[in-house]
């Protein structure tokens, strides 16, 4: 399952100086994406409605293991990667190892970091890098009661009975 729009971080930096050239404005924002839900779908349509490329920052599955633990993620992460990039508003899905985004948001310095209205208030990854290059970060409301997490939960409690 190949995607020309799921791009490798070595080749990030190439393909975003295209697009600055082209005075393209650039959208970061990242997650797991474990299970695909409406509540993605809506963060990413108002994530690229701030501009006119959108790349996603996916963690990796160990990435996505040490921060929500060893049974996660459900779905691969060539599985998430590949639904991604076949989502309309992505243009880019880039994978990352780290907790954080913050070497890939050094190497893209997007012109607007969008993270879920859940970082308020909190340190954001790759903020400092945004700003100081004259971007800015804008934070998302997420849909009540739509979560990866909950979606887990409730399939456990079907097969609990």
């Amino acid at each position: 399952m190949k995607n020309e729009r799921i791009i490798e971080s070595k080749n990030i930096k190439k393909e975003i100086s295209e697009l600055k050239k082209e005075s393209k404005k650039i959208v970061f924002t990242n997650g797991c994406f474990d299970i695909i839900h409406a509540g993605h779908i809506s963060y990413l349509n108002e994530a690229k409605a701030l501009g006119d490329i959108l790349i996603v920052g996916l963690n990796s599955d160990e990435s996505v293991r040490r921060l929500k633990g060893a049974d996660r993620p459900v779905v691969n992460e060539r599985d998430r990667a590949y639904v991604l990039a076949n989502l309309k508003p992505v243009d880019y899905v880039v994978m990352f190892d780290e907790d954080t985004p913050y070497e890939l948001i050094k190497k893209i310095k997007p012109d607007i970091l969008v993270k879920g209205a859940d970082y308020e208030g909190k340190n954001i990854a790759g903020r400092d890098i945004v700003e100081s290059s004259g971007g800015k970060t804008v934070l998302i409301n997420f849909i009540e009661g739509k979560s990866t997490s909950e979606i887990i939960k409730k399939i456990q409690s079907q097969t609990d009975k």
